[in-house]
C-alpha cells in the first residue's frame, strides 16, 4: 500500500483564515492544534501563476504559491511538505516560512537514504510548529495523525475529528 501528501501544514486558526482568502483550500483538523490543507488539484489550479514551484524542487507547489506562503507566514509559522512511497520505499520533501520568508529548508530525503538522526524533513516541520511525539508513536508524523490518510484526496472526505 502507497502514500501519497502534498499539503500545507500549519496552526490551525492561522489555516482557516488563510484558506478563507485562497480559492479551493480546504482545511482538515490534525492532532496537537495543527491542521492541513490538501494541496489538491483544485488549490494547485487556483494557486499557480502559470507555471511550476520547482525552483524550491517539489512535486506539486505551484508556480508562485512560496510568495503565498511566506505572506501567510507573517501571521505564523507554516510549512509545505510531499511525501511519496510505495512499497516501503519513498521520498519527503519539506519547507517551513515564518515571518514572511523561507526559514528551513527545502530538505529532502530521497529513495533509500535514510532519515537524518533528528527526524524526518516532515517530523522536522512538525516539530518546529509544535507536534511533539507521545511515547506510543514512533515519530510527530503520526502524533498529529497524518497516518489516517494514504492519499492526498482522501483527506476532502476524511473523518475529520480528530482522534
Amino acid at each position: 500500500m502507497g502514500y501519497d501528501l502534498q499539503a500545507v501544514i500549519g496552526a490551525e486558526d492561522l489555516l482557516r483564515e488563510a484558506a478563507a482568502r485562497q480559492p479551493g483550500a480546504f482545511v482538515v483538523p490534525l492532532r496537537q492544534g495543527l491542521a492541513l490543507i490538501p494541496m489538491t488539484d483544485e488549490l494547485f489550479a487556483a494557486a499557480t501563476d502559470g507555471s511550476r514551484g520547482d525552483g524550491l524542487r517539489f512535486w506539486k507547489l505551484p508556480g508562485g504559491f512560496e510568495n503565498v506562503l511566506a505572506e501567510w507566514s507573517k501571521a505564523g509559522p507554516l510549512g509545505y511538505v510531499e511525501a511519496g512511497y510505495a512499497g516501503g520505499s519513498g521520498t519527503q520533501r519539506a519547507a517551513l516560512w515564518a515571518d514572511g520568508e523561507l526559514s528551513i529548508g527545502p530538505m529532502f530525503v530521497d529513495v533509500n537514504e535514510p532519515f537524518p538522526a533528528i527526524g524526518s524533513p516532515i517530523s522536522q516541520v512538525l516539530v518546529f510548529l509544535g507536534a511533539t511525539r507521545r511515547r506510543r508513536d514512533p515519530d510527530e508524523f503520526v502524533a498529529v495523525g497524518l497516518d489516517r490518510c494514504r492519499v492526498t484526496e482522501d483527506w476532502l472526505v476524511a473523518d475529520t475529528r480528530v482522534r
